[in-house]
């Protein structure tokens, strides 16, 4: 005798997993990945929107600092203006126009594939408007729109 008792039966039962238990498991992880993205989407987008808000924010804080020392905003002495060349905070470029002697624009905009239906902006008064939002999102003329449905 050769020592080795165990049935072919019983030796194969116990190899690997069967078709249906994989399948079970891909169908809970279907499930799982339908629910968790949408919510990381919404989770990811709110928290990029405020690196708008803070660049805005501060660029505006840089500018009225020039603004005191220069009294314009525009280039004087050989100095330039805090957002003559631009800003990138987080996924957001901060850039200047309507540059004048006690006026600005400043304009938060993305290219960020989630993020490029944006645009925020606040000038010299401190008048902050979001002026582009994406489908489902409020455009606003007195404050920057942070959650998805907020209204003006």
């Amino acid at each position: 005798m050769s020592g080795n008792f165990s049935s072919p039966a019983r030796r194969s039962a116990s190899r690997g997993f069967t078709l249906i238990e994989l399948m079970i498991v891909v169908a809970i992880v279907g499930i799982l990945a339908a629910i968790a993205l949408p919510s990381y989407r919404a989770y990811y987008i709110r928290g990029a929107l405020t690196d708008a808000a803070t660049g805005l924010t501060m660029m505006r804080t840089e500018m009225e600092a020039y603004y005191q020392n220069f009294r314009t905003y525009q280039a004087s002495g050989g100095a330039t203006p805090p957002c003559t060349d631009g800003r990138k905070v987080g996924k957001f470029n901060i850039t200047c126009s309507n540059l004048g002697a006690g006026t600005y624009l400043l304009t938060a905009g993305s290219s960020d594939n989630l993020l490029s239906g944006f645009e925020f902006t606040i000038d010299q008064a401190g008048a902050q408007r979001t002026t582009k939002a994406p489908t489902g999102w409020n455009s606003c003329t007195s404050r920057w729109v942070m959650v998805k449905g907020e209204t003006c």
